[in-house]
């Protein structure tokens, strides 16, 4: 086969797509910022108490700007105190779980990872359910009461260890089998699910509706100090997407090749496996199981930009962000004066996407 030397002009018609592709991406991220932006601000006045969003976006900057003329009355105290706090977490979530399904997808080369339905968010939730019961039977008899932080902790070393446990079972000579990623996560999942309803049988009244909240998911229990702790686990995943993105793109190629450009695999995997544990358990621990967040997302992103996870990873955060705060607004307005749990609205959402994506892309998954 006879090679042919670049001319200028076909160098110069790809430089000039490869700039319009940028600008496209650039673009994109740009308009879902300011949708999501907004979707915030309507998301803040939804809710028992409606407010409008131009009352929302007031108050909001009258926040930023220290105007203590503007910042009284009950509308103030709903959406400082309630919603804002709410949505806040919501959005952290949202682009938590999107960012880590987008990761482990690249890990593992297939659109069909995911946190939830690989057992990761199971696991995650077992050490979380462990922590609230036998942290409570720990402290049982002393004045001292377990902290949050305990959960997000907890959460990790869960998510941590099922993440593991899945590459090790899955992975053959640097090879990622997908159908014994899937049948591992279902028993990962199954196992820590029967782990978890042990711990709910041998569990107090209140443990056993802390316990019922992992099952359903739910934003309700947002505050301030549950944001503060729930923050900083997840921003480093967010902020560390740019160093990974080159890294997810050579692996694409496979693990072999990847290393032969120069990119550092092992390193690169670890990152990711870290980040995943991390991003997956403190979501558990604020909001519970939430589930397909991970797949629907980078998926549709995936099939509008492309793979190149330079905008994937990004815009992934985004639509992830607005996936779960549309589904907060859903869950409290469907069923007025309560409250339905966010991860039956995800999952309703999900479940059939994912039962689409695999009849369409059946040929993924390798037996």
């Amino acid at each position: 086969m006879t090679l042919v030397a670049p001319t200028p002009a076909m160098a110069a018609t790809l430089t000039t797509l490869i700039a319009s592709r940028r600008r496209a991406g650039l673009l994109a991220i740009a308009g879902l910022a300011l949708a999501c932006l907004l979707l915030t601000i309507v998301a803040i006045g939804q809710g028992a108490i409606p407010i409008a969003p131009g009352r929302v976006a007031e108050i909001l900057m009258a926040r930023l700007t220290g105007d203590a003329s503007l910042l009284e009355g009950r509308d103030i105290l709903v959406v400082l105190n309630i919603r804002l706090p709410r949505v806040l977490l919501g959005l952290l979530v949202g682009a938590g779980l999107a960012v880590s399904g987008a990761l482990m997808q690249g890990l593992f080369r297939n659109p069909l990872a995911d946190p939830g339905l690989v057992g990761v968010s199971s696991g995650a939730g077992l050490a979380a359910a462990a922590t609230i019961v036998l942290g409570d039977r720990f402290l049982a008899g002393t004045m001292m009461k377990l902290p949050f932080a305990a959960l997000p902790f907890g959460a990790f070393c869960g998510g941590l260890i099922t993440t593991l446990a899945l590459y090790l079972i899955a992975t053959r000579g640097g090879r990622t089998s997908v159908a014994t990623m899937l049948l591992a996560g279902v028993a990962l999942g199954a196992m820590a699910g029967a782990l978890t309803g042990l711990l709910s049988f041998v569990s107090d009244d209140r443990q056993l509706r802390d316990l019922t909240f992992w099952s359903l998911g739910s934003l309700g229990g947002a505050s301030w100090t549950k944001l503060s702790v729930v923050a900083p686990i997840i921003l480093p995943l967010l902020l560390t997407m740019p160093l990974l993105a080159r890294g997810l793109n050579g692996l694409m190629l496979g693990e072999a090749e990847a290393y032969h450009l120069g990119i550092p695999v092992q390193r690169i995997k670890a990152l990711a496996i870290l980040l995943v544990a991390l991003a997956v358990g403190a979501s558990v621990a604020s909001a519970g199981m939430v589930g397909f967040v991970g797949i629907v997302v980078p998926h549709l992103i995936r099939l509008s930009v492309g793979p190149d996870h330079r905008l994937l990873l990004p815009l992934s955060a985004l639509g992830g962000a607005m996936l779960l705060v549309g589904a907060d607004i859903v869950a409290r307005l469907i069923v007025v004066p309560a409250e339905l749990p966010i991860g039956i609205v995800t999952a309703t959402i999900g479940a059939p996407f994912f039962l689409w994506l695999l009849l369409r892309r059946t040929s993924l998954i390798d037996v």
